[in-house]
């Protein structure tokens, strides 16, 4: 396999300078370093790959994409798979939801869970998702569901008094 050698005009290493300067994504700016190193240190596959700490024959795929495609080569190509289930109107939905309480919603119970939302949000969607989803798009929110507290009490209007009436038989 012969070496790749890449011979940049001022044009392009402005391009990729503010490609690598601009881009938060570390894969884009390894990439783009693999070129610098190529074209400005005259650096082979098998020395860069050594540096950036890929495999060579990655470091080669990468250095013909730019030649060929340039800064866009550079970029990943669309992933196949099925597309999220969400939509931003599910999270505003469930935004508005979580700041309310369930009684409000006409629920008969009184504090969210992550899998009484999910059953909530499937009522009202019709996107059935999991309680961990639900769980992580909380977490993006920065809101987190504590877990219920459970209180013994009744409808009896003494009820407080006769249960420090039995406290205090009870302490010898």
């Amino acid at each position: 396999m012969r070496a790749i050698r890449m011979h940049l005009t001022e044009e392009q290493t402005q391009e990729l300078e503010a490609l690598y300067d601009s881009s938060k994504d570390v894969r884009i700016r390894s990439r783009a370093q693999m070129v610098f190193l190529s074209s400005e240190q005259g650096m082979i596959c098998q020395e860069i790959a050594a540096i950036v700490r890929e495999d060579r024959d990655t470091v080669l795929r990468w250095l013909k994409r730019y030649q060929e495609q340039g800064i866009e080569g550079l970029k990943d190509l669309p992933r196949s798979g099925a597309p999220p289930k969400i939509t931003q109107a599910f999270v505003d939905g469930l935004m508005l939801a979580v700041r309310q309480r369930p009684r409000s919603l006409g629920l008969d119970f009184s504090l969210w869970t992550c899998q009484k939302l999910a059953d909530y949000m499937a009522a009202k969607t019709g996107i059935r998702v999991s309680d961990d989803t639900i769980q992580r798009q909380l977490a993006k929110a920065e809101i987190v569901l504590s877990r219920p507290q459970h209180k013994v009490s009744s409808p009896d209007a003494l009820y407080e008094v006769k249960k420090r009436r039995l406290k205090r038989q009870e302490q010898p």
